[in-house]
């Protein structure tokens, strides 16, 4: 590797990105520092496997095998499937800013993101489920989009809401405070808490919205000022997942029930919830007790060492 990545022209690159991903995509502070530092381990990479400087010329004409070659140098540290899929996708993002900076059409390396094994349903962990809700946005066309995705997938994990749960929220919401009332199946209402993070994404969203938020119109927009429709939600979780490599059984649906998994699994009461899942009889909440017995039995067969 060289001493300094100052001596690569494509370093410059990789701080404008810095201000693109903070200012114009209005990423977390967390996804910018990842996606940069990404940025500059593949330059690093690149100037070792090309052997010399590193400039747009070359990123603009890497092969498969290039990045490949970087995933597997990157493997060797202990990177997970997961993280090795966010990985080759901060990288394709960071190769299509190059290009568009370039003014040329983006023709990124085709290569395949590593994949999970297929398994029996499984809750996803709360760092999946923040970086599928981080990553559902990176692919949005405009700000207020990708707020508007990030903050709908974290609410559905964060207060264990249906889909067309949190779709049917309307402005009569606002102010948002520590709880919220949701109206569920068979028009019952209940009272779910509002975490202050997913709070705060909501209210990102609310600020870059485009559309006027009348009491009774929906919170959530699509593209257009209508409605946003659940396929748009479950649209963009495909591509997250696909990015992630998580598994294909990783839907918004899948959001709820990890939710619901994570509480169990923290000591929440069976009956408690009930009310927040808003579940008509006991029983239908009686399954998280299996999946979490289920989650519980994965992690001992991949931590204990004679399992």
């Amino acid at each position: 590797m060289v001493d300094s990545l100052g001596l690569h022209p494509a370093s410059a690159l990789a701080l404008r990105w810095h201000d693109h991903l903070s200012r114009e995509r209005r990423r977390s502070e967390h996804t910018v520092r990842a996606y940069v530092a990404t940025a500059h381990r593949l330059i690093a990479f690149l100037s070792e496997h090309l052997g010399g400087s590193v400039g747009i010329d070359a990123l603009l004409r890497l092969r498969p095998t290039d990045l490949r070659a970087y995933l597997t140098r990157r493997r060797t540290t202990g990177l997970s499937n997961a993280s090795a899929a966010r990985e080759l996708s901060a990288v394709r993002g960071f190769l299509a800013f190059v290009a568009a900076e370039q003014g040329r059409e983006a023709s990124l390396p085709r290569l395949r993101g590593p994949k999970k094994p297929r398994s029996v349903p499984r809750p996803i962990s709360p760092d999946e489920a923040v970086s599928l809700a981080e990553e559902a946005g990176e692919d949005a066309s405009l700000p207020w989009i990708a707020a508007r995705d990030e903050a709908v997938l974290m609410l559905l994990y964060g207060s264990g809401l249906r889909v067309a749960e949190a779709l049917g929220l309307a402005g009569a919401a606002l102010p948002l405070g520590e709880a919220l009332t949701v109206t569920g199946k068979r028009n019952k209402t209940r009272i779910v808490p509002l975490l202050p993070q997913v709070r705060a994404l909501i209210e990102r969203y609310l600020a870059l919205c485009p559309w006027p938020l009348e009491r009774d119109q929906p919170l959530f927009r699509g593209a257009r000022g209508g409605p946003l429709r659940g396929e748009i939600v479950r649209r963009a979780v495909r591509k997250a997942r696909r990015s992630l490599g998580l598994s294909e059984r990783t839907t918004p649906h899948a959001l709820r029930h990890s939710f619901a998994t994570h509480l169990l699994g923290r000591g929440a009461d069976l009956r408690a919830l009930q009310e927040l899942l808003g579940h008509a009889s006991l029983s239908s909440t009686q399954i998280y007790t299996a999946v979490d017995a289920a989650h519980l039995m994965d992690v001992y067969r991949h931590a204990h060492p004679r399992a």
